[in-house]
């Protein structure tokens, strides 16, 4: 047992309510997607010069939009001049994209919504600087959970800066991907991270006896791959939808996914494999009963949940002209699907993990 008991429950704590935090900024952003308020503040880290967001266009000079256009085009060429430095060719196509520096009319409740989205990402960094300090007290004892609590502190940072570029290039396409892509690593990294330093703990799977099929590791593998997969495909077809959206306007809402097209039917069908392959998994618990008195049983019960739900709120997108409320939830449900096969995937490659703490509680 860590003779530091109560910063180690600290970091377990902050570690839970950090994940929380994220999920919950997921699902911030993707109504920040759906309601189309990702403009909603022109400007980093303020919003409209200002660190408390202005409620109505009066108190903005009459030429805000040509301000703020030109202040992004200057963020723009340094961003450029800095990324050229490192390698990193930047189109000058790009840059000169007039597109990327048109501003939309100000909207009070869009500004909001966005400004609340950033206020939940420095609660994030503030949780995640606090599990990095609370993280020193495993160095003796576990390194690999302050080096993954120190990744994602770094990866927290580098999201932020990632969301200053979403907004100074209006929405860039791929760099959204990315953006999403890192809040599900840092997810992963703080449930394995969180994952050890509960087991130090109280040594949860410690003495499980029972054997795993190595091709259960296997399927879990393949399934949480497709999951990642499946979430890029769907990021892409919402980029998509978005440019669809804006060429063809709201009052053809219906016929958005249409005009999509093939990226949008491979998502359709990718999410029938997903259902085949985290169903399979159902095989092992059906072989072996034991496994279904364990937290495996009881998580693959929530994940099957997950992936059903997840393809009711697809069908409903598809066949309901995308209702605001069900992108943000399918969103969320796509990475929560992926943060709960991460965590099976711990269960079993941790079972048989050696500890020198005695245990207190079993988990499973």
């Amino acid at each position: 047992m860590l003779n530091t008991n109560f910063y180690s429950n600290l970091y377990i704590r902050l570690g839970l309510t950090t994940i929380i935090a994220v999920y919950i900024l997921i699902l911030i952003g993707g109504i920040v997607r759906s309601t189309g308020s990702g403009m909603g503040c022109p400007d980093w880290p303020q919003c409209f010069g200002q660190w408390v967001p202005p409620t109505d266009v009066s108190q903005l000079p009459s030429n805000y939009k040509d301000i703020y256009a030109q202040k992004r085009k200057q963020k723009n060429e340094r961003i450029a001049k800095t990324l050229n430095y490192f390698g990193v060719e930047v189109s000058t196509t790009l840059l000169q994209d007039q597109s990327m520096y048109e501003e939309a009319d100000f909207n009070a409740l869009k500004t909001w919504i966005e400004y609340i989205n950033r206020l939940v990402g420095v609660l994030i960094g503030l949780f995640i600087f606090a599990t990095l300090l609370a993280s020193i007290t495993y160095w003796r004892h576990d390194k690999w959970i302050f080096v993954a609590s120190f990744i994602s502190f770094i990866l927290v940072g580098i999201e932020g800066w990632l969301g200053s570029i979403v907004v100074s290039t209006n929405l860039l396409p791929n760099i959204i991907t990315i953006h999403m892509l890192l809040a599900v690593i840092i997810v992963c990294l703080l449930i394995w991270a969180v994952g050890r330093a509960y087991q130090m703990q109280y040594k949860p799977i410690g003495k499980l006896k029972i054997p795993i099929p190595s091709t259960m590791r296997y399927v879990l593998w393949l399934a949480l791959v497709l999951s990642i997969v499946q979430l890029i495909l769907g990021t892409r077809v919402r980029e998509m939808v978005d440019i669809v959206a804006k060429a063809f306007g709201e009052n053809q809402r219906a016929n958005w996914l249409t005009e999509v097209g093939l990226p949008f039917y491979i998502h359709r069908s990718f999410s029938w494999l997903l259902v085949l392959v985290n169903g399979g998994l159902g095989y092992y618990f059906y072989k072996k009963v034991a496994l279904r008195q364990t937290i495996l049983f009881r998580l693959f019960v929530l994940l099957l949940s997950i992936v059903i739900s997840e393809i009711l709120t697809g069908v409903v997108m598809a066949y309901w002209s995308i209702p605001a409320l069900a992108q943000p939830i399918h969103l969320l449900q796509g990475s929560l699907l992926i943060g709960v096969q991460f965590f099976m995937l711990f269960l079993l490659y941790e079972k048989e993990k050696k500890t020198n703490f005695a245990p207190e509680k079993q988990l499973i």
